[in-house]
């Protein structure tokens, strides 16, 4: 018999033509796939094995050439009677009525029947909200039957072990209603739910969204935080901001107001990995680092991993910001706006294929000049600031198995302050990502991505010559393979591989002007590729004693074209020791460096509220942000490591408590400890001079590091007051050793870096009056950061000198601030055009004049006075009006 492109239903009535052979089964059992093949000498049990392998249909062959269909289930000889199963309707369509379950019509069968069947299977699936199809994540689904759950993640996916036979399953989420299935399991399959909103959610201030996840999960130092449920936080100039938030957690440390980045436990502001998407992001800020540079309408969450850092990631020692943007509504569309006295913002959702695919598409901009008048500083109020970003996903699902999501971001700033010097700085950002569904145990995703960070200085004077154009730029390019494979209940696996190209142009700069003096100079370009390939494994010994295992082994390859210099062993690095250098051609290999990061960590629980974790794990970092000021900017430059310049190294210890107390483990608590040593740290001479340098590894030294540290957490998730409180006493300090004395600082000895801040807490509370009126409060304490002072002068030649401290022996006043938010919602009708929000808030109530910067100037009596600069010194009061349609 041959079969060309036959539907199972033509394959049916082909058979039955061309033999005495009748078939009994629904029609709306068989699919509409096409299957060619050609059977020769070939029985009746043959053909239909290949016909339904691959299907969820079972036969049965009666003795009186009769063929059953059944969806699942086996029908077994002696249970059925031919002349009693078997009718036919007035129609003469066949039809099959199963007396074991025809009283059953509300159940859903799922999978396959086999002869030797499992006392368990698995079923997997998706939970999305009936309104726009966006995953939930946090819903509970329950077997009524036996009380096991499982929960669902961030992507709205869920699985669970049921026994075979009949099961009754229920979802179960807060603010949504309870769906209920009854289902028939033969085998391992699918089940998507979709449900309702009850009503208009009222977001409040959590953290994490799974119930004991801070117990269950066995790696510490991760922090989630949704960015629909901060809206309530008070935040300078009412702006909502995910990465603002993110500092007020104990492990997370900013230098102050205006400072660019962020320092994880003891680490240099290089050392975290910013993500969106998937996609680098080199500057996260806008506004000299007071906002955040992704909008907060487009983005879905926050994952900060600050402990055991996931085998996958590799390249930072410090941190990872995981940021994720929103899944556009696939029904209907929808948008989100707010209008604030620095900034507007809009954020729409369209739907492109009605439940399979949408564009979600963020803008945000400012008019922010007149916020630099409120600055405590006569020259800065002339000055002038602005930004824009613009972000846009389009996801598109092809199947259950297949996804596909793309993400385009560009941000731009433009700042001239107290100077005839401008500015600019950008991102621009793209990933795809494809993520396919092998089976029930194995998915994988491949990701592509390009990132690009680059600045301009543009000086213009008429009262000099020296005008100039300085340009820098860094492109990643990356290439990134993760595969997830659930090879049992006790050993889960993620491994891939990763490659990124680094392209770097450390500078230019030309004259901007016929009469500039200005001498043109580029600096070579740099270029290497880092590779990784890795592999993890979540080990569950038993319910109380977990592990996850990993291993990352890593490749730097440093590309031509290049000039590399070599100087004289045993003695500093200056054009005196130069003995030569060497030229390399473009992509040739001029240093090569490996490292095997291993990560590892345990969490034994004692029971379901109570667990203790510890872990361990080293990285490598192979690029290097050169900046020797106190504060990061905007400027700073990104270089490679050479045969000069190595890479630094850093591995973490760390010990911590975690326990869940009050009804329905309403508050959470945590006590962790970390100890982290580095190696090849970079720090720089004095008055090394960073930009346009042809010999950067003339003004750079690396030295040994270490930070340790101890922080609390309490959260409480619900309630009329919601919130957290966080402390933590965490010391870095770093130690630039030498035999030679331009190389050596503070004698060699440990001493503390510029952003080492002992002392910090924050309390971020939130206080329900009513169903739609709040309060919230934000303060702020931490120790104030080291500063080198002057201690004396002396004269020679007629010539005045300073002599200065130990370098970071003295520390500016201590910082603090409270914040104070009272918001509106708009009625909770659901039927309406769109819902409202407004938040009134105070920013540093307390007026305090919190120092930017300490420095010294020498009076007309000729004593040298101290001066500090303050960002903003008095309250600033804003109302921000949001609205959702």
């Amino acid at each position: 018999m041959e079969i060309k492109n036959l539907n199972k239903k033509q394959i049916i009535k082909l058979i039955e033509e061309n033999s005495e052979y009748q078939f009994f089964f629904l029609e709306d059992w068989l699919d509409d796939s096409l299957l060619s093949k050609s059977f020769i000498n070939a029985s009746i049990e043959d053909i239909l094995k290949n016909i339904f392998e691959s299907s969820d249909l079972n036969y049965f062959i009666l003795e009186d050439n009769k063929i059953v269909l059944t969806k699942g289930n086996l029908i077994k000889k002696g249970v059925y009677s031919s002349t009693n199963l078997l009718t036919k309707s007035e129609n003469d369509t066949p039809i099959i009525i199963d007396t074991e379950t025809n009283n059953e019509i509300n159940f859903l069968r799922i999978g396959k029947e086999e002869k030797k069947k499992k006392a368990f299977y698995t079923i997997t699936g998706f939970v999305k909200n009936d309104k726009d199809g966006s995953p939930i994540e946090g819903v509970t689904i329950i077997n009524k039957n036996t009380n096991n759950y499982t929960t669902t993640n961030s992507k709205g996916f869920y699985r669970i072990r049921l026994p075979f036979g009949k099961n009754k399953l229920e979802t179960l989420f807060v603010g949504f209603e309870s769906t209920h299935q009854n289902i028939i399991l033969y085998n391992n399959g699918d089940l998507n739910f979709t449900i309702n909103e009850k009503s208009e959610q009222l977001e409040e201030v959590f953290i994490s969204a799974n119930k004991n996840n801070n117990i269950r999960k066995t790696m510490s130092g991760i922090s989630q935080i949704k960015a629909q449920e901060i809206k309530k936080i008070p935040l300078v100039l009412g702006e909502r901001d995910i990465l603002k938030v993110a500092t007020t957690l104990p492990a997370i440390k900013t230098t102050g107001e205006g400072s660019e980045g962020v320092n994880v436990r003891g680490g240099k502001v290089d050392q975290n990995l910013f993500l969106l998407d998937d996609g680098v992001i080199y500057n996260p800020t806008h506004f000299l680092g007071l906002f955040s540079a992704v909008n907060p309408f487009t983005t879905n969450d926050l994952k900060v991993y600050t402990g055991n850092i996931p085998a996958e990631y590799g390249g930072r020692l410090s941190s990872v910001f995981d940021i994720r943007t929103k899944d556009s509504s696939t029904k209907k569309f929808s948008g989100e706006a707010s209008i604030g006295p620095v900034t507007g913002n809009l954020n729409v959702e369209i739907p492109i294929v009605k439940d399979k695919s949408g564009l979600n598409l963020g803008v945000r901009s400012t008019y922010s000049d007149w916020v630099l008048n409120l600055v405590d500083n006569k020259e800065i109020k002339n000055s002038s600031v602005s930004f824009l970003d613009v972000i846009a996903k389009y996801a598109h699902s092809f199947n259950e198995k297949n996804n596909l999501k793309v993400t385009a971001y560009h941000s731009q700033d433009e700042y001239q302050i107290a100077s005839d010097t401008i500015n600019q700085y950008k991102n621009t950002m793209f990933s795809l990502n494809w993520e396919h569904k092998f089976n029930d145990k194995n998915k994988g995703n491949l990701i592509l991505s390009n990132s690009q960070y680059a600045f301009d200085i543009n000086y213009e004077t008429l009262n000099t010559n020296a005008g100039y154009d300085l340009n820098y730029n860094i492109n990643e390019t990356d290439l990134k393979l993760k595969m997830k494979y659930n090879f049992s209940k006790a050993h889960k696996f993620d491994y891939g591989l990763e490659s990124k190209l680094y392209r770097i142009s450390p500078g230019t700069i030309s004259p901007n002007g016929e009469n500039s003096v200005i001498n043109p100079l580029t600096i070579p370009k740099e270029k290497a590729l880092e590779s990784g390939i890795f592999i993890s494994d979540e080990i569950t010994v038993n319910p109380k004693l977990n592990f996850n295992v990993g291993l990352r082994l890593n490749q730097f390859l440093a590309l031509g074209p290049s000039t590399q210099r070599e100087y004289q062993e045993n003695t500093p690095k200056n054009t005196t020791t130069l003995v030569d250098s060497f030229s390399f051609d473009d992509n040739e290999i001029f240093k090569t460096y490996y490292g095997l990061s291993y990560r590892i960590a345990s969490r034994y629980a004692f029971d379901d509220s109570f667990s203790l974790k510890a872990s361990f794990n080293k990285s490598f970092q192979y690029i290097h942000r050169l900046n020797n000021n106190t504060t990061a900017t905007p400027v700073d430059t990104w270089r490679l490591s050479n045969t000069n310049i190595k890479p630094q190294e850093g591995s973490q210890l760390t010990l911590g408590l975690f326990k869940n107390i009050g009804d329905n483990n309403n508050y959470e608590l945590s006590l962790e400890s970390y100890y982290k040593r580095y190696e090849n740290l970079l720090d720089y001479k004095v008055g090394a001079t960073l930009l346009l340098n042809e010999t950067i590894e003339t003004e750079v030294l690396q030295g040994k590091g270490k930070s340790y540290g101890i922080e609390f957490l309490v959260k409480k998730n619900k309630g009329k007051l919601n919130g957290w409180m966080g402390y933590s006493y965490s010391r870095a300090l770093i130690q630039l050793d030498s035999q030679f004395d331009e190389e050596r600082v503070n004698n060699g000895l440990f001493f503390p870096t510029n952003y080492d801040k002992p002392h910090d807490f924050n309390a971020v509370l939130n206080y329900k009056l009513t169903e739609r009126y709040s309060i919230s409060t934000n303060f702020t304490y931490q120790t104030g950061r080291p500063i080198t002072y002057p201690e004396g002068k002396f004269f020679i030649d007629n010539k005045e000198f300073l002599t200065y401290s130990n370098r970071n022996q003295f520390r500016i006043p201590d910082y603090y601030r409270l914040d104070i938010g009272i918001n509106i919602e708009g009625n909770h009708k659901i039927k309406k055009f769109a819902h409202s929000f407004w938040n009134i808030s105070i920013y540093n109530v307390l007026g305090r004049n919190n120092p930017y910067s300490v420095f010294f100037q020498t009076s007309e009596s000729g004593n040298i006075e101290s001066y500090q600069n303050s960002i903003f010194s008095v309250p600033i009061p804003t109302i921000t009006y949001n609205f959702k349609f």
